[in-house]
């Protein structure tokens, strides 16, 4: 299993920012407080993981990516939701 991973970020104005990585509390933080966190960030701080995935390697992790950001904003709050329900029942 590869550590690519695809995320979702809330930003202060409750926009949503889609990502990719290989560390996702090093990319979080560097949306928070670096210069290297994407510019769409850096103007709405502080932002919060609120979804990741893990997939394969980078090419899937891009195509996921790409096929979340083309979604509609309740479209991917679906996909946050349902995370969201998935986790509590693994508890």
């Amino acid at each position: 299993m590869s550590n690519y991973f695809v995320y979702i970020l809330e930003c202060s104005d409750e926009t949503l920012y889609t990502g990719i990585t290989t560390d996702i509390q090093r990319r979080v933080q560097e949306h928070n407080k670096s210069q290297k966190g994407a510019k769409y960030t850096r103007l709405r701080r502080p932002v919060r993981l609120v979804y990741s995935e893990r997939c394969k390697d980078r090419s899937s992790a891009s195509k996921r990516e790409y096929a979340i950001k083309k979604l509609k904003r309740v479209d991917k709050l679906g996909i946050i939701a349902k995370n969201k329900r998935e986790d509590k029942n693994d508890i």
